[in-house]
């Protein structure tokens, strides 16, 4: 594998410089040529839509517009979806992808796809994706609370003391690595590429920030469907029953009604958030991001 990786580095250090300079060119043309598929402005747009909400139908009544934490909070909003891939996860995950697609070409395949879901009617290919994606992060987000060494990132996130919107986005760079790693091989079995479909993207989004936000709207039945604030407060709970955790869906509750981890014994609405010595854990970005390399597990 190394001698493979060895015979490819010029074509991977070529993939690398692409990556800079075509994700930068991206991101400039997001920025100065608005479209119906920007995903800039439709992350600014949703954003103002749940801070809008926020203001006007607070759950919380007594919490401040601009919480806690909020500025913090939107810087991680955009530099986990722009900076990040700017600075290193666009090249790294397309070197990655390269030399992962030349492993299976060493042993004879050439394609992981079971099937080509490019058959399927365009809508069925939404939800396809929109179901298993979410039950495949359903668990990943279980091993990040279960598995010391990806807790001390997911920390980041649980380091949130006044929820809202953008709280949503609070979370270590690594986290992304861990999620499209795991993502990858069983989309991959059924042709769906990581980046597929930004109606599915934007959908998911808009679902986190109401997640996260500080407005209560019933749901009824649907509760047992959709995750929603009344619910995901619990994860973010500092006293909860279980040491790993409730409450792990991100867009869909049903995983959690599903495989017995809900729990949602009362209103929760002023609950303490975060987790056990988090009094200890740092309150600024820089601080926030190195925090994991210097534990132990």
């Amino acid at each position: 594998m190394n001698k493979l990786f060895l015979s490819k580095m010029d074509t991977y250090l070529d993939i690398i410089q692409q990556s800079f300079s075509g994700y930068y060119q991206y991101l400039v043309r997001e920025i100065m040529n608005p479209h119906w598929g920007n995903y800039f402005y439709w992350l600014l747009l949703i954003s103002l839509i749940f801070w809008s909400l926020e203001i006007v139908f607070p759950w919380r009544k007594n919490q401040k517009n601009i919480r806690k934490d909020f500025w913090l909070d939107g810087f991680y909003m955009f530099f986990n979806f722009f900076l990040f891939s700017l600075i290193v996860y666009n090249a790294v995950s397309n070197v990655a992808v390269a030399f992962f697609n030349d492993v299976l070409m060493s042993i004879g395949i050439d394609n992981l796809a079971f099937f080509n879901i490019e058959t399927f009617p365009y809508w069925s290919q939404l939800f396809v994706l929109f179901i298993l994606r979410d039950f495949i992060q359903y668990f990943i987000h279980r091993l990040l609370h279960r598995i010391p060494f990806l807790w001390n990132f997911h920390k980041v996130h649980h380091s949130v003391k006044e929820m809202g919107f953008a709280a949503h986005l609070r979370y270590h760079w690594m986290e992304t690595i861990v999620y499209r790693t795991l993502e990858y091989i069983p989309l991959a079995f059924i042709g769906f590429g990581i980046d597929d479909f930004i109606l599915v993207h934007l959908f998911t989004l808009a679902m986190g920030h109401f997640n996260h936000s500080n407005i209560s709207i019933p749901l009824g039945i649907f509760k047992y469907i959709f995750n929603n604030p009344q619910m995901h407060i619990w994860h973010h709970g500092k006293k909860v029953p279980n040491k790993f955790g409730v409450n792990f869906g991100l867009t869909l509750s049903i995983w959690d009604y599903l495989f017995k981890t809900n729990y949602i014994p009362s209103n929760g609405r002023d609950i303490e958030l975060g987790f056990e010595s988090d009094e200890k854990f740092p309150t600024d970005f820089l601080g926030q991001e190195i925090y994991p390399l210097g534990q132990k597990k």
